[in-house]
């Protein structure tokens, strides 16, 4: 990019809209009783339903409209009562039927916002127009053999929600906390795992570039199948620079599709809007309306968990906790779960945070394991914390020494493992005193600096204390004392 283009490239603004194929977490396809499963030999998932052979007929996989409702409603969707399927007719090769079923002119859910959180502190509401039902296409492997294309029709017929927002997108940060937040809801909701390098979740980023104060769109390209979070991010950058340089050089964006490659971090044609498909919409003739009533979608309503955006603010709210731990937490539904059942055993919150997100979430990382293979309930978890707040232990030798051995041992409680290692605090004053003698002992002229001023070296002489105790005292009061101490030797 040139230094004119740099220098005027905050003129324009950026306007991008997303396209989320969110694939389903059923057992069977969403019109056949083929397995859905990732995986599995080639083309062993199929039948001449999913392949679309003359003489069967589809038939609609009920849960796949739970799903779509479960969705709709956790984004605020307006439900639609009366859904058609239609065909949606163009030619690949991995599409067995010539043809895909979808949804056209009656989606199942209409609007909808994602809440995003920005490094700024803004807070948006990305709109959704709409999200609709249908199934998947096959998939094409040009790398497995030197001569020929390979296809396996697995996937083929595996249901999918394709999420649609409005060209309501400012930035490439917003598009990257816009898919980390719609991916946490599909897994909030048991409805995908949102693994997006298994293809469960796939992304189409349609780019556009503008003058700010403008109020037109500019003619956008669409960037096709991106497979992770960052990399649309990094196709956005590249588009919204590309872009700006193509106009400020004199030139008009032509409405393309296009590919990204992940290691160059460049885009390129796929097709251009010339050679745009014209779909021939019609209805399904083989499947007949599906309608719902208001009781149907307001029992999904009643049996809907705890949501990310609702239990961060309970926890903000609620419990008083601070934006970064109520974001750290509802990053991870087992996290919440686990913290759930850890506050319902303990009223310090703040410390329960400060343990899942400290030692516990070092354990977990260490031993490449999940909160759902973590060897201690959240009873043993708040027995410690009850520990440390009763003041038989320090926080320091709970995390140090009581936690690991609980961890060995999950079968014990903390204040067993405390008791067979000997770190009960030693409620004795007169060893605390002859702990503090000592340690200033050590360091007269550290005393010196101490009456001179130099407040900081109480650290020093509260780490030697803590070593001649074995951690076997109470940090606060033998600061305080250790002060009182220091002022009476001057």
């Amino acid at each position: 990019m040139t230094n004119t283009v740099l220098a005027n490239i905050d003129k324009y603004e950026l306007v991008v809209g997303l396209e989320v194929h969110v694939q389903l977490s059923t057992n069977t396809k969403i019109f056949s009783a083929d397995s859905a499963a990732f995986g599995g030999g080639p083309n062993t998932h199929i039948s001449p339903v999913s392949l679309g052979h003359p003489g069967t007929l589809p038939r609609t996989n009920a849960k796949v409209v739970e799903y779509a409702v479960r969705l709709g409603l956790a984004l605020g969707s307006k439900i639609n009562l009366n859904n058609h399927f239609s065909r949606k007719n163009y030619f690949y090769a991995d599409l067995p039927k010539g043809y895909q079923i979808s949804q056209d002119t009656e989606p199942i859910c209409i609007g909808g916002t994602v809440e995003v959180r920005l490094k700024s502190g803004e807070v948006r509401n990305i709109a959704i127009h709409h999200i609709h039902m249908e199934d998947d296409a096959g998939k094409s492997m040009h790398d497995q053999d030197h001569t020929q294309s390979l296809i396996d029709l697995n996937r083929a017929g595996v249901p999918l929600l394709e999420v649609v927002s409005e060209p309501d997108l400012k930035s490439a940060e917003e598009a990257q906390q816009y898919l980390t937040e719609l991916r946490k809801l599909v897994r909030y909701l048991d409805i995908c795992d949102g693994n997006m390098e298994e293809g469960s979740m796939r992304c189409d980023a349609n780019i556009s570039v503008r003058l700010k104060g403008s109020t037109k769109l500019g003619n956008r390209c669409e960037v096709k199948n991106l497979n992770s979070i960052r990399n649309v991010q990094r196709a956005i950058e590249h588009e919204f620079a590309r872009q700006v340089e193509v106009i400020e050089g004199g030139g008009t964006i032509d409405q393309n599709t296009l590919d990204f490659d992940a290691n160059t971090g460049e885009t390129s044609v796929l097709r251009s809007k010339e050679m745009a498909n014209d779909y021939r919409y019609f209805p399904d003739p083989d499947l007949p309306p599906i309608v719902l009533t208001e009781t149907y979608v307001d029992d999904i309503r009643k049996a809907m968990p705890a949501l990310p955006k609702e239990l961060y603010h309970k926890y903000i709210d609620q419990l008083d906790l601070s934006a970064y731990d109520a974001s750290v937490i509802t990053a991870d539904k087992d996290v919440v779960q686990y913290f759930e059942a850890l506050i319902r055993e303990t009223s310090n919150y703040k410390s329960a945070a400060n343990w899942l997100m400290g030692a516990v979430k070092s354990y977990l990382n260490e031993n490449g394991v999940g909160v759902k293979d973590f060897k201690l309930s959240p009873v043993q978890l708040a027995g410690l914390i009850a520990l440390v707040d009763s003041g038989k232990v320090s926080n320091s030798v709970a995390a140090q020494k009581v936690f690991p051995a609980l961890v060995g041992q999950p079968h014990q409680t903390a204040g067993r493992i405390a008791e067979e290692l000997n770190l009960l605090i030693d409620e004795d004053g007169t060893d605390v005193t002859s702990f503090i003698k000592a340690a200033l002992a050590k360091h007269p002229d550290k005393v010196k600096e101490y009456h001179n001023g130099k407040k900081g070296v109480l650290g020093l002489f509260m780490g030697d204390i803590m070593k001649l105790s074995k951690g076997k005292i109470d940090p606060k009061k033998t600061n305080q004392l250790l002060i009182e101490i220091l002022e009476a030797s001057r």
